[in-house]
């Protein structure tokens, strides 16, 4: 009796927990804590490069850059996913499973090589100038690249799956008999989508949201090889700090900033969600 009692399933539940937290332990906790500790100094503890980013406008706007890049992308691969993700799920096995290999096979391919794809399009010797230059549509070379729209279509195509997955998942299990009971009942079909459908896909539109926007935070290919100093993201100037600059201790703060960034967004999201009766995962 006292053995069934002690391996009961909430026991073996959190036995089960004990390998992943020892893995994570040394591999994501342990190198967190040294960040965080580097961001408030070595040998004394202070607020100075906390101060020396809040001091330098060159930063905040950086850090402000990368929290609207972050939002901008998150509501395109909205807009992009929400249709993709109704026909998947309407769509019968045959033609969904297609649709649903189409999303995921870019997903799959490496970011680096799909970076250097729309390199090869956008560039001025790229193919889209020189075929609008063929065509006579253009005199010179439009400027397609190094801008925050090259670094937007960019982060949208890496993260529209992420947006896609969640949003098919919640549209499968909807019950479309609501549906046809507003239309029965004289609802037209927008008013059926804006008070039926669209709240029924809330949890998948929440969760798809988080993963994209804190994924785009801190987004560091992309915005490297697209984008521009003009429309640096953080991640790119931690990367400049560490490599160029060799200031650990900044470089340490910004990612630290990144990580409070990122957390706040985490909350912010579930209290929003919570009060529209959307229950997260990270509740």
């Amino acid at each position: 009796m006292n053995r069934s009692r002690h391996w009961s399933p909430d026991f073996a539940l959190k036995f089960l927990l004990v390998p992943p937290a020892l893995f994570l332990l040394p591999t994501f906790f342990l190198p967190l804590g040294v960040v965080v500790y580097r961001a408030f100094g070595e040998s004394r503890p202070s607020l100075a490069n906390f101060g020396e980013i809040a001091a330098n406008p060159i930063y905040l706007t950086v850090i402000w850059q990368t929290f609207t890049t972050a939002l901008y992308a998150t509501v395109l691969c909205l807009v992009v996913a929400f249709p993709i993700a109704h026909l998947i799920s309407r769509a019968n096995r045959f033609w969904s499973g297609i649709a649903f290999a189409l999303v995921m096979i870019p997903f799959w391919t490496s970011v680096v090589t799909r970076t250097y794809a729309w390199i090869a399009l956008l560039s001025r010797r790229g193919v889209i100038n020189n075929l609008f230059m063929q065509l006579d549509w253009i005199d010179q070379p439009l400027k397609l690249m190094n801008n925050m729209t090259a670094v937007q279509i960019g982060m949208v195509q890496f993260l529209l799956p992420m947006m896609v997955l969640p949003l098919v998942s919640t549209m499968r299990q909807i019950d479309t008999t609501k549906l046809l009971a507003a239309r029965i009942l004289g609802a037209n079909p927008l008013r059926a989508f804006w008070h039926i459908y669209l709240p029924m896909c809330l949890p998948g539109l929440v969760a798809g949201s988080v993963l994209v926007f804190i994924t785009a935070l801190g987004f560091y290919v992309t915005p490297a090889l697209l984008g521009s100093d003009r429309n640096m993201m953080i991640s790119v100037l931690i990367e400049r700090q560490v490599s160029q600059a060799l200031n650990w201790q900044l470089a340490s703060a910004l990612a630290t900033v990144l990580l409070a960034m990122v957390l706040l967004s985490i909350t912010l999201i579930a209290y929003i969600a919570g009060r529209r009766g959307v229950r997260l995962a990270i509740q």
